[in-house]
């Protein structure tokens, strides 16, 4: 059974379709089964908090639809499921930060930096970019989801960073490195994100197997960033 069966299924039990009434049933319905709860989780903040960034902007655009698609890969026989799940999102009177702070609470005493948390933000960003650039109103949205996600601000910099917003893909701001960090420091860190965002990682803690790609653009963005000042050292 696919992802997408079970959040058709999750759909059909509530007594009165709304986003609030599936982020509750969501704590029963899966709750014998944590893998499969964290990924339908992972799954309908995507859809849900991708329809409420819509609002932000009051636009959506055929770019935002395309990179939605790339992220979800949906298939034809469940797309009806999926847009039914993000009907109820534009339509819920719950607020986005309402129901931002109910997937927080799916982080537990995780503390700041959720990495969940993260995954979802930065299928956000990806979306959100997808026409070319951020507008004020997405970063702002941005802004608040990470706030209520407690991401703390630096590390929101260096997300901000990945997808080349702020700070025009800064190799260092991307890694969380000071421009002064030895090469020791650069290497050890670029090791340590390597092995934090492998896409076995995201997979391991409820990623679904179908959302691949914002684990492929994340390492290839550090990728990149280390590969730019390993360039820069030739010069040195």
């Amino acid at each position: 059974m696919s992802i997408w069966t079970n959040i058709g299924a999750l759909a059909s039990r509530m007594p009165v379709p709304s986003l609030t009434a599936m982020v509750e049933t969501l704590r029963s319905y899966f709750g014998v089964d944590p893998e499969l709860r964290r990924q339908v989780a992972f799954s309908v903040a995507m859809i849900a908090l991708s329809a409420k960034m819509a609002k932000a902007d009051g636009v959506v655009t055929d770019a935002e639809v395309g990179a939605f698609r790339q992220i979800f890969q949906i298939p034809a026989d469940e797309e009806r499921n999926v847009a039914r799940l993000y009907n109820l999102a534009r339509q819920d009177v719950a607020g986005f930060e309402s129901y931002a702070q109910q997937m927080a609470n799916l982080c537990g005493s995780g503390g700041p930096n959720c990495m969940m948390l993260e995954d979802i933000l930065d299928g956000l960003f990806h979306i959100a970019k997808s026409d070319g650039l951020i507008h004020e109103h997405e970063l702002g949205y941005l802004r608040r989801v990470a706030e209520i996600f407690e991401i703390e601000e630096s590390h929101f910099e260096q997300i901000l960073a990945r997808h080349a917003v702020g700070g025009e893909g800064n190799p260092f701001r991307v890694l969380g490195v000071s421009p002064d960090a030895s090469r020791d420091e650069v290497t050890s860190r670029y090791r340590q994100l390597a092995a934090e965002n492998h896409p076995d990682r995201l997979m391991g803690r409820g990623f679904p197997a179908e959302f691949i790609r914002i684990a492929n653009d994340r390492m290839a963005a550090i990728n990149a960033a280390y590969a730019a000042i390993e360039a820069s050292w030739r010069f040195v």
